[in-house]
C-alpha cells in the first residue's frame, strides 16, 4: 500500500493558510443559518482541490474515533470530506467507508436517507462537517444516523465559528473537534494581508 500523507505542525500550518487566502472573506454576509456575519468561510476552493483535501483528510483521520467503522455528513459540504477521509484510511489500510446523509429521503426507490455501505447496526460512525456555525447542519447528518440505528458521539469540524455550534453539539451528547476556529483562520488572514 501506498503510505499516506503525514499531517504534522507543518501541514496544520499549511492548511491554515491556504484557508486564510482561500477560504476566508470579511465583509457583510448572510450565512446558511440566517445570521449576518463579517466572517465569511467557504472550505469548497480547499477540499475540493487535490492537495487541500489531503491535508484536511489526513487531519481529520488523526481525529476520527478509533472504533469508527464509517464516517459521514451531509451533502454537500461533507461529500468531499468523508470519500477523502475514507481514502486517507485505505492508504494506512484501515477499514473505512464513507456515508453522505441526504437533506432529505430520496424522492424515489428506496427513499433512503443514506447514501454509501451501510454498516451494521449499532456501529460507530464519526460525523464530518466544514463549517460549524450553529452545528444544525451536523445535528441533522447525527439525527438521520440515530435514526438508522448507528451510534455517533463526535463530529469533526474543519472550522469551528465559534457561534454556538459547540453548545449544540454537546447538548447532543456529542464531542466537537475543530481542526481550527474562526479567530485563527481571521488571524492568520490579516498575517497574509500585511
Amino acid at each position: 500500500m501506498t503510505s499516506a500523507f503525514r499531517y504534522d505542525h507543518d501541514a496544520r500550518r499549511i492548511l491554515l493558510k491556504r484557508l486564510a487566502r482561500e477560504a476566508y472573506r470579511r465583509g457583510q454576509f448572510t450565512l446558511a443559518s440566517g445570521r449576518e456575519s463579517e466572517h465569511y468561510v467557504n472550505c469548497k476552493p480547499v477540499s475540493l482541490s487535490g492537495s487541500g483535501l489531503a491535508l484536511i483528510s489526513s487531519a481529520m483521520l488523526d481525529h476520527l474515533d478509533a472504533q469508527a467503522v464509517a464516517v459521514a455528513g451531509l451533502t454537500l459540504g461533507a461529500d468531499p470530506l468523508v470519500s477523502g477521509v475514507a481514502m486517507a484510511a485505505a492508504l494506512v489500510e484501515r477499514p473505512l467507508n464513507a456515508l453522505i446523509v441526504r437533506k432529505q429521503a430520496k424522492g424515489h426507490g428506496t427513499g433512503a436517507w443514506l447514501e454509501g455501505p451501510l454498516p451494521l447496526k449499532g456501529a460507530l460512525i464519526t460525523v464530518l462537517e466544514d463549517v460549524v456555525t450553529t452545528g444544525g447542519s451536523s445535528l441533522k447528518a447525527v439525527h438521520q444516523l440515530r435514526k438508522a440505528g448507528y451510534v455517533v458521539k463526535r463530529v469533526i469540524t474543519i472550522v469551528d465559528r465559534e457561534e454556538g455550534g459547540a453548545t449544540a453539539v454537546a447538548a447532543a451528547n456529542l464531542e466537537l473537534v475543530s481542526l481550527f476556529r474562526l479567530s485563527e483562520v481571521s488571524s492568520a488572514a490579516e498575517e497574509l494581508n500585511r
